[in-house]
């Protein structure tokens, strides 16, 4: 039925962007508070509809306005919201962010409804988990949820997508088991590979050794780093000017999931995703910088490795 469930967070993303970062106890000035749709999972399901994947997500939402707005925002970018929970005693999840001007983000996110989805959730989704072709996940739901998930998509033959994120101190090994792949930004990678120096394709090989079927390694403007069982491969990056990364390894890691759905190597998968990174970095804000499959056609192919 879906190319992609989504199985994570939604968040109300409160953006101020700002001359240069406060410093302790100081104070700056921003620019007006804009509010809009984000949160990992959210982003991830958004990213992949956008871009034409049969995407459904499954989150839990607060009845209040910003849970309307996290709904019309999937619903506008193509993504079955019927799995989502409303959950009309909480607050829905938000996500604090500060961008400096060349582009870069701080980010504090507080919970809400987030915290409220359950193994009990995931488990009255089973029949949508096995009809998909793959579900990707992330950290920004509590951990007995994601591994409840994981391990319905285990067993029921789907692919699991794992983006770790908030990157934990160590990373469960039944969940990097089933990682495939295991895709993470620099730091995450060099965090969990227990790595303090070394390479991005140290620590791919090392998330391998531990458990992970496959690694996928985000280098930003300089593309990504593979590594599965047909060996290690690079994807150049696409140069453009960044205007802001909010959501950008989203935009990623939700393009790569429908690439795989569809039947590509990871290799072919994260090329896609790093032109759908390339072009999400060049508009303010998460889901609203997500290309169309038309407006992606703006962005060339990354040159051969």
């Amino acid at each position: 039925m879906y190319d992609v469930l989504v199985v994570g967070s939604a968040n109300a993303d409160l953006t101020v962007r700002v001359d240069r970062r406060p410093g302790a106890g100081e104070t700056v000035l921003g620019t007006d508070l804009v509010e809009s749709a984000g949160g990992k999972g959210a982003n991830q399901a958004a990213a992949a509809a956008r871009i034409g994947g049969r995407t459904a997500l499954l989150a839990r939402v607060g009845g209040d306005a910003y849970g309307e707005l996290l709904l019309s925002a999937q619903r506008a970018a193509g993504t079955d919201v019927t799995p989502v929970i409303v959950d009309e005693g909480a607050r829905t999840g938000t996500a604090m962010i500060i961008v400096s001007p060349d582009g870069d983000n701080s980010i504090v996110v507080s919970p809400g409804a987030n915290a409220a989805l359950t193994p009990e959730d995931v488990a009255a989704a089973k029949d949508v988990i096995a009809s998909s072709a793959v579900v990707s996940l992330q950290l920004e739901i509590p951990m007995e949820t994601v591994r409840a998930a994981a391990a319905a998509a285990e067993e029921a033959g789907t692919r699991v997508v794992l983006n770790p994120s908030p990157a934990p101190e160590d990373l469960d090994r039944d969940l990097l088991a089933v990682a495939d792949p295991l895709v993470v930004n620099e730091h995450e990678a060099r965090r969990l590979a227990g790595r303090t120096g070394g390479t991005p394709a140290d620590w791919a090989a090392a998330l391998r050794d531990r458990g992970a079927r496959s690694v996928v390694v985000t280098l930003g403007g300089d593309g990504a780093l593979v590594l599965d069982a047909s060996g290690q491969a690079t994807v150049p990056g696409i140069r453009v000017e960044a205007v802001d990364t909010t959501g950008a390894g989203d935009a990623f890691t939700g393009a790569l999931a429908t690439r795989l759905a569809g039947g590509a190597s990871l290799s072919e998968a994260a090329r896609f995703a790093v032109r759908v990174g390339a072009a999400a970095v060049t508009k303010p804000g998460a889901q609203p910088s997500y290309p169309t499959a038309e407006e992606l056609s703006q962005f060339p192919e990354p040159a051969a490795s």
